[in-house]
């Protein structure tokens, strides 16, 4: 099978790029230095070129800054929404299966209970505006799309809280963490893995849609921090504050639950236990585990 895959260091993308070969798929990679998705316009040509014998497109790139998208709302738009807009009209034009990664944040975070994909959207944040419309462009390109809206994502790439907390935790004593935002941590790996195994299905004649897929069990971010700590070999004390007591130019959504049953009943795939995922990220990190 032959995927064209938008992005190349990202986590997502760098977790696609380790499991393709045994996943039996060849990837044709476009990276930044081919179309820089900061310029729309480049993402045409670049596909254009590839499309011909692919079987299906995958979008791993995102611009994830969320606190400076408050101030560049404009260059994350054009990222995250006016780019894969691109991406899902040449792939409807072509009758390509276009599989595209999305995000909590495109949620108010209201509630306690796990919002399923029918649930009405309304961000907090730039971040998740230009997501949302992303997901509304990818839509209404008219092709077979499959959005995935993920959270918390962490491996052993690139900057994530997995690693920064491993770092802090190895510098201090006792650090206190945000206990009220509740969600499930998911492993760069798991979401390349069900990307992979969804693509494959598109491509034989599966249908698409929006779905959800995080870890489980959900967790506070201060909740994570101690398993971090603990599976680290960290001896750092996890002490819990409010969101209030940690501000932020981006508010967060304090609940961030995602239904996942969706995707087990269209895709069988079952969300993934975080924990096992971390264990994994330490090994790579050559971490206690």
């Amino acid at each position: 099978m032959r995927i064209v895959l938008f992005g190349r260091s990202g986590q997502v993308a760098t977790e696609i790029a380790r499991q393709a070969e045994a996943a039996g798929v060849k990837l044709d990679v476009i990276d930044r230095a081919v179309a820089d998705l900061s310029d729309p316009a480049s993402v045409a040509p670049a596909l254009a070129e590839r499309i011909a014998g692919a079987e299906a497109v995958i979008n791993a790139t995102a611009w994830t800054a969320v606190d400076a998208a408050e101030a560049e709302e404009e260059t994350a738009r054009a990222v995250n929404a006016v780019a894969p807009d691109e991406m899902a009209r040449l792939c409807a034009k072509a009758g390509l299966p276009f599989l595209h990664v999305s995000t909590d944040y495109v949620f108010d975070g209201s509630g306690e209970t796990a919002r399923d994909e029918a649930a009405p959207t309304a961000p907090l944040s730039a971040y998740g505006r230009t997501k949302r419309d992303g997901e509304e462009a990818v839509r209404a390109a008219g092709g077979r799309h499959a959005i995935l809206r993920t959270s918390w994502v962490f491996s052993a790439h690139g900057a994530n809280f997995a690693k920064t907390m491993l770092r802090l935790g190895a510098e201090r004593a006792r650090l206190n963490v945000v206990a009220d935002q509740i969600g499930g941590p998911t492993p760069a790996a798991d979401i390349a893995a069900a990307l992979l195994k969804m693509a494959r299905a598109m491509a034989e004649g599966a249908p698409g849609g929006t779905f959800h897929f995080a870890g489980a069990p959900d967790t506070s971010w201060a909740g994570f921090a101690r398993e971090i700590m603990a599976r680290g070999g960290r001896g750092c004390e996890i002490g819990e504050i409010p969101t209030a007591d940690w501000p932020t130019p981006a508010p967060r959504p304090l609940n961030s639950r995602l239904d996942c049953a969706a995707i087990h009943a269209a895709f069988g795939i079952a969300r993934p236990d975080w924990r096992a995922g971390l264990d994994a990220v330490l090994t790579d990190l050559g971490e206690t585990a």
